[in-house]
């Protein structure tokens, strides 16, 4: 009962801990929302943002109910406890109350005094003499454990009106926060409607975007492919180097190179040494742990083919996840390595491509950059900072992983915050 007791006790810390998260996600949400609203041209980017704050007030509505569950469950084992300790404190007082009668009808010295010297021998005399010691003993030991009963009850009593009041004061919260989540949803629907009326344009920009996205893509394309091309050359000239020392050749370091440059290169995948596989094993082992790209945010275009939010039959693709962030947010590495490539996607679109091994995490999006091709980076490295749209008023990083040329969907690798 006590480990069962302790287990919810700390899962109930858990999710108050959780809720605390939430509840800053959802402020720092509503800051971003007020600041996009005062900027923005289109309803839509309200939209994205007002439809990432209704998925975090169920996820508080969700949390809070789990929070009266747990607290229900504490306040049933305590009910039994009361109801046990009642039973166990009403049998004790009705033996009490015998023995006390009983001493009380033998209360006088003179009657102990004749029991013990009635005694047929010395031997019954000691054992009488005995059973009175154990009978005063046994008495005083009852009284006190009556005692202790009663103040446990008390202690419980306070404990459960306690819980009585935490339970109230959590379902009056979550009926707030189940009225504000209606209002949201309410003013959700308006703007979809809003959007709706304006589709031509909206379609019309985001065919605009996906072009330009494909572009961009095949640009990152052909930079990952010159980068495993180049990590490729430099492991064939390392192992050439190695190869001519351990047969004591005496080829010039042109001839090693002449010797290297023979060696097939290949630029779709790359061929690990045994340091840059150990950093790619460890940066694998860090799937689902890795830190966010930027340090407050969150997802507000997924990975992949995805139909649009509003129009279902548009579909929409997105090589990396899109991360709507504060104005001024900086971007940050999400493991060690080294920087690949600096990328100019467009005048006002700069990326940082970071090579992990045989992976690689791009940052695009950068209004400017802090970091140069060939600096080794450590974890959460400020690398730029995140660019924020002059039209619509959002800032978005758009975050990109691989492993050599094949695209993975980076939400999985981001820790759960």
């Amino acid at each position: 009962m006590t480990s069962a007791i302790w287990s919810q006790s700390s899962q109930q810390e858990k999710l108050e801990q959780r809720k605390a998260q939430i509840q800053q996600e959802i402020r720092d949400n509503e800051k971003l929302l007020k600041s996009v609203k005062s900027k923005e041209k289109s309803a839509m980017n309200v939209f994205m943002i007002q439809k990432n704050k209704i998925r975090l007030k169920e996820i508080l509505i969700n949390t809070t109910e789990k929070q009266t569950k747990l607290l229900a469950n504490d306040m049933y084992i305590n009910q039994v406890k009361i109801n046990k300790l009642n039973k166990e404190l009403s049998i004790l007082k009705e033996d009490y109350a015998k023995m006390i009668l009983k001493s009380y009808k033998s209360r006088s010295e003179q009657s102990r005094a004749m029991f013990i010297l009635s005694s047929e021998n010395f031997l019954q005399a000691y054992k009488r003499a005995q059973y009175l010691k154990q009978y005063t003993n046994f008495r005083k030991a009852q009284g006190e454990e009556i005692y202790a009963k009663s103040t446990q009850l008390i202690d419980y009593n306070k404990k459960l009106n306690v819980q009585k009041i935490a339970k109230q004061k959590l379902i009056v919260e979550n009926e707030k926060e189940r009225v504000e989540l209606e209002k949201e949803r309410q003013e959700q629907e308006k703007l979809v409607n809003s959007i709706k009326k304006d589709k031509n344009r909206i379609v019309s920009d985001i065919r605009k975007k996906q072009r330009e996205s494909k572009t961009i893509d095949k640009q990152i394309d052909r930079l990952i492919r010159e980068a495993i091309a180049e990590a490729n050359r430099k492991a064939a000239l390392e192992k050439a180097r190695a190869k001519a020392l351990a047969s004591n050749s005496k080829s010039t370091p042109k001839e090693v190179a002449a010797v290297a440059a023979k060696e097939s290169v290949s630029s779709s995948r790359i061929e690990l040494t045994p340091e840059s596989k150990l950093i790619a094993d460890n940066f694998r082992a860090n799937k689902g742990n890795l830190p966010w790209p930027v340090e407050k945010g969150f997802i507000s275009l997924g990975y992949g083919d995805q139909a649009h939010p509003i129009y279902n039959t548009l579909v929409i693709h997105n090589s990396g996840v899109e991360i709507t962030t504060n104005e001024g947010a900086t971007a940050r590495a999400v493991f060690g390595g080294e920087v690949a490539s600096v990328m100019v996607l467009s005048p006002v679109n700069k990326a940082v491509m970071i090579q992990h091994g045989d992976y690689f995490t791009i940052y695009q999006n950068l209004s400017s950059v802090s970091v140069s091709k060939g600096d080794k980076i450590s974890i959460k490295q400020n690398i730029g900072r995140v660019r924020t749209n002059g039209d619509t008023g959002k800032t978005v990083i758009k975050f990109l992983l691989l492993q050599n040329t094949t695209y993975t969907d980076p939400k999985g690798w981001l820790s759960n915050k």
